[in-house]
C-alpha cells in the first residue's frame, strides 16, 4: 500500500432539472464516503454564487483508499443520480 496522500478537487455542474434529486442524494453520499477507511476529508458543498455548481474536495490517506472509494462510488445511488453530469476534477498525489 502506497504512502502517497491523494486529493481530488474541483466541481460538478448539475442541470437545473436534476438539482433537487442531487441535493437529496448528497447527504447519504457524504456520510458513506466519510465512513470509508482512509478518507481524511470529504466535502461537497453547493456553490453560493453559481447555481447548480457543487464544489468538491476529497483527501484520502493513500491511493488504495482512494481507488476503493472510486469503486464503491461507482456502484452507489450517488453514481446513479449523477450519471452523465459534468465533472471537472484535478487529482493530485503527495508523499
Amino acid at each position: 500500500m502506497s504512502s502517497e496522500k491523494i486529493t481530488l478537487q474541483g466541481f460538478i455542474t448539475v442541470p437545473m432539472e436534476r438539482l433537487e434529486h442531487v441535493r437529496s442524494a448528497l447527504p447519504q453520499h457524504i456520510l458513506l464516503t466519510r465512513e470509508e477507511p482512509g478518507c481524511l476529508i470529504f466535502n461537497v458543498t453547493e456553490n453560493a454564487t453559481i447555481t447548480g455548481q457543487f464544489d468538491v474536495y476529497e483527501e484520502f490517506s493513500n491511493r488504495a483508499s482512494f481507488e476503493a472509494h472510486q469503486q464503491r462510488g461507482a456502484r452507489s445511488n450517488w453514481a446513479h443520480v449523477t450519471k452523465g453530469i459534468a465533472r471537472q476534477y484535478t487529482i493530485s498525489e503527495y508523499s
